[in-house]
């Protein structure tokens, strides 16, 4: 499964509601490449300051991390991912990495979200957390990857919907109603 939404829209928190109640695997891009640039690896260097300006990680990156982690073991039962693809290059590169290893993609959700809301969204998730705040997380920064989500994963949502895969569910709900929506979407 895929979720798709502007920054801020709840894909992650969703992700992890939905992949913790059925076992899934969440397989978040934004916390592999975080994690690449907290342990400062060749990959973090690398995206460290693509991330710090909102711009979108080279897809040869990205697709290799994810290829890697979905052929883990903990994804044997099933996988979410969030953030990922993110223009209609990675979704043609994701459809081809399913294909060569026989798993099929159920389902791609959009969350559909105000932008006028988006930064109090990550003001509130800055708030909530100041210890751990994400590089990513400032107003200036969420400006220019709502602008690159608008240029290039909204089209994302567009060659899903052409495959008969796309679902919409309002993300401007509280978190457990826009859960129990995606539950009625999914038929969960």
């Amino acid at each position: 499964m895929v979720f798709l939404g502007l920054p801020g829209a709840g894909k992650g928190t969703q992700a992890q509601t939905l992949a913790r109640t059925h076992n899934l695997s969440q397989l978040s891009t934004g916390d592999m490449l975080r994690a690449a640039v907290a342990a400062d690896t060749e990959i973090g260097r690398q995206v460290k300051d693509i991330m710090a300006q909102g711009d979108l990680v080279p897809d040869r990156l990205v697709i290799d991390i994810i290829g890697e982690h979905m052929s883990a073991p903990a994804c044997a039962k099933g996988f979410i991912l969030d953030g990922f693809p993110r223009n209609v290059a990675q979704a043609e590169a994701l459809d081809k990495m399913l294909e060569e290893k026989n798993i099929k993609l159920d389902a791609v959700l959009e969350l559909v979200v105000d932008t006028a809301i988006l930064g109090d969204r990550i003001n509130s998730r800055i708030a909530a957390q100041p210890n751990s705040a994400r590089l990513d997380d400032t107003e200036t920064t969420l400006m220019q990857r709502v602008k690159v989500y608008e240029e290039q994963t909204a089209q994302v949502a567009t060659y899903y919907e052409a495959k008969g895969l796309l679902k919409r569910v309002d993300g401007m709900q509280d978190i457990d109603t826009v859960t129990q929506q995606i539950k009625a979407v999914l038929g969960v």
